[in-house]
């Protein structure tokens, strides 16, 4: 059975424990990078991971977006939202119809 996990600095991800995803806390970019590799050749079949790490794992995150599993979803980190995860999911939906459905 796939498991659902997050990834982010730990003040923003511990909050998700209380409904049963599983927590990994990373303080770094490397140590993020290093928990999300681990995660998507294991069990995990999403996978929720700050913003703030999306910048320098961007190779890393292109990489699994061409794969069906693990789905990465980048959530809001304990700044607030940068957009990035919005941007995104607009993107998918632009690809997937053909237009700019969402609006600003």
């Amino acid at each position: 059975m796939y498991k659902i996990a997050v990834v982010g600095d730990r003040d923003s991800i511990l909050s998700f424990k209380a409904i049963g995803v599983e927590a990994f806390p990373a303080e770094t970019a490397p140590e993020a990078e290093a928990t999300l590799k681990k995660l998507a050749e294991g069990e995990y079949a999403v996978i929720f991971l700050t913003e703030q790490y999306a910048q320098p794992l961007k190779a890393r995150l292109d990489e699994y977006a061409e794969r069906v599993t693990p789905a990465v979803i980048l959530i809001p980190g304990r700044g607030g939202s940068l957009g990035i995860g919005l941007a995104n999911v607009k993107e998918a939906v632009e690809r997937a119809v053909g237009a700019d459905i969402l609006g600003e």
